[in-house]
């Protein structure tokens, strides 16, 4: 099931043995996951018109998730000593799914603080010490889309013919700061194309090294934060990224 997901450009990592656990003891919520990712689209006017944010990026993904049963829950782990109850302790999970054989915990990191990881993962290991989850899983974005971000930009910005800021407002981008602005033209009038300079100087400001993103999270598990949780990463491709307009925006703001 997850050979789907690497032969699409997925990068896929399972740890203490949760490819096992999930083929045998969840095979149906491990196909409702594979088929989420497969069919996730985020349109390149969507990605740059909402400034790298999650808002109607990943939120399609989540809504996914939610129809499937895969719905936010706080785990509350409560404390008695001879009978006195101690503080208790909350882990909230975005994404978790109960079945018969037990629990899984999701949760997708499109473009937050790196440091969230180590959240994610040290509280899959307390709930998992705890019995109270069987796996841990998280969404990131992959290594092909961290790495390609910049050339993908700089692409369909020259082919939309949006050559200057006024060209972007086209695409309802009207939060971006002064400092922004300066530095787009700063490389401007020594001679980079305008679409090259927006590249760089918004990969730069929304998707820098130190948000989450496959590098970062597989760094921390081969250092092994989280284990002995049985975890699965997976890592969003640059192939999700589309041209086409999603069914939900409707026509292309760009015509």
């Amino acid at each position: 099931m997850l050979n789907r997901l690497r032969d699409q450009g997925f990068d896929v990592l399972t740890r203490n043995h949760s490819d096992a656990i999930l083929s045998f003891d969840f095979p149906d919520e491990l196909a409702e996951i594979v088929t989420a990712l497969s069919a996730f689209r985020i349109s390149m006017a969507e990605l740059i018109g909402g400034g790298g944010g999650e808002s109607g990026q990943t939120q399609r993904l989540r809504r996914a998730l939610d129809a499937a049963r895969w719905r936010k829950h706080n785990f509350h782990v409560q404390t008695i000593v001879d009978g006195v109850e101690r503080d208790g302790i909350s882990h909230e999970v975005d994404h978790v799914r109960f079945t018969g054989k037990g629990a899984l915990a999701l949760e997708v990191e499109w473009n937050n603080k790196d440091p969230f990881f180590d959240r994610d993962l040290e509280n899959f290991q307390r709930l998992h010490a705890l019995s109270a989850i069987s796996v841990g899983l998280i969404v990131t974005r992959g290594a092909s889309m961290q790495e390609g971000f910049r050339g993908r930009i700089t692409d369909w910005l020259r082919a939309n013919d949006l050559h200057s800021e006024g060209d972007l407002e086209r695409l309802g981008i009207g939060d971006r700061t002064q400092r922004q602005k300066d530095r787009v033209a700063g490389q401007v009038a020594r001679g980079v194309a305008f679409h090259e300079a927006f590249a760089t100087a918004f990969v730069q400001d929304k998707f820098g090294p130190s948000t989450t993103h496959w590098a970062k999270l597989e760094d921390r598990v081969a250092r092994g934060v989280g284990n002995p949780c049985p975890l699965l990463l997976i890592g969003l491709p640059m192939a999700i990224l589309s041209d086409a307009p999603t069914q939900e925006q409707g026509p292309a703001r760009l015509i």
